[in-house]
């Protein structure tokens, strides 16, 4: 099995862990996040009525990411936006889904952004 395989299908088996770990609820909503090697894509799901109740990535038009969008800088952006967006819909806790990623660089940048706007987890 090529090293790309192999990767691809252990982060597959860490997010498959935590995702039956990790459930959202309508009182403390996953905050899911996605990051591809250019852009970070974050949603606030409440699983129970399967309804995404914000989303923000670094493709925003209205994001003020800089010139590059798959840096730690642009995460941070993206983490503000999803924390004032949520608390636009009434949120204040989540439920901390990184999908299997690590919770270092560009993970961790975002998930300390969220909660320097506000959000709970």
């Amino acid at each position: 099995m090529n090293k790309q395989k192999h990767k691809s299908l252990r982060r597959t088996r860490r997010r498959i862990g935590t995702r039956k770990r990790v459930i959202g609820t309508a009182e403390r909503p996953r905050l899911s996040v996605y990051r591809s090697l250019n852009h970070m894509y974050v949603q606030v799901i409440d699983d129970l009525s399967g309804r995404t109740l914000a989303a923000a990535s670094t493709r925003d038009k209205d994001l003020d990411a800089g010139s590059s969008t798959g840096n730690a800088a642009a995460a941070a952006a993206v983490g503000k936006k999803i924390a004032e967006k949520a608390k636009a819909a009434g949120v204040s806790g989540v439920a901390f889904d990184r999908g299997g990623f690590k919770y270092h660089g560009r993970v961790k940048a975002l998930a300390d952004a969220a909660r320097e706007g506000g959000l709970e987890f």
